[in-house]
């Protein structure tokens, strides 16, 4: 899988969460804590953040339940 295909994924079912409501780059970019710049080069595959394709293999390994303990886990550490 491509670095920008994850990216639009993720991008599309947070939008999806949203109740279909777009979110701009801008936007994401500052819930994420970075440049609107990086979260646009990420999307359209110019930069490529290596960690980002590690984790997601990572989280492939686990099953649906502990995806969600690990993801929530990670959530709690960014408060």
């Amino acid at each position: 899988m491509k670095i920008d295909d994850l990216f639009n994924i993720l991008h599309n079912a947070i939008e999806s969460e949203n109740n279909g409501k777009k979110i701009s780059l801008q936007d994401m970019a500052n819930n994420l804590g970075i440049s609107m710049r990086t979260y646009q080069d990420w999307k359209l595959g110019r930069a490529k953040p290596q960690a980002a394709g590690v984790v997601i293999k990572m989280l492939g390994k686990l099953d649906d339940d502990e995806i969600i303990r690990a993801v929530r886990k990670i959530n709690r550490l960014g408060d």
